[in-house]
């Protein structure tokens, strides 16, 4: 399968394909990317009529070989669901932009956008970080 197979869903998937291309500036694309939304996979927990046990939202997270972690996006709940078939409980999540989610979760991981899709891009946490400084200086 190539790029030219895949069909863009939303005005992010476009500009995703639009850099992967060569057809955008990398800059662009990140200054887009940070006001998108995004699909987080969060972790359904038990609850008790119909509340959730706990307050605070656990995203999917896979552990790298150095001790770090990934954060899993995606561009919309459709991409999501192949790849969450095997992380059981992770059937639903939240649509947030990416700013929200630096704000929300802070820094010290690093980010995989649509992990095993054609079209995607990853983010190391040194770059996550500077994400971070450029959202909060501007």
């Amino acid at each position: 399968m190539t790029t030219a197979d895949f069909h863009p869903q939303n005005e992010l998937e476009r500009q995703l394909l639009a850099a992967q291309n060569g057809e955008i500036a990398p800059e662009a694309l990140i200054q887009f990317l940070i006001e998108s939304d995004v699909f987080m996979p969060i972790y359904d927990q038990h609850t008790i009529g119909g509340l959730q046990t706990t307050q605070r939202a656990q995203p999917l997270t896979i552990n790298q070989d150095d001790g770090g972690k990934v954060l899993i996006l995606f561009t919309s709940p459709d991409r999501a669901k192949t790849f969450v078939r095997d992380f059981p409980g992770y059937g639903g999540g939240l649509v947030v932009t990416l700013r929200w989610i630096l704000d929300h979760f802070g820094i010290g991981f690093a980010i995989s956008l649509n992990p095993d899709q054609l079209v995607g891009m990853d983010f190391e946490a040194h770059a996550v970080a500077q994400l971070a400084t450029q959202i909060n200086t501007h």
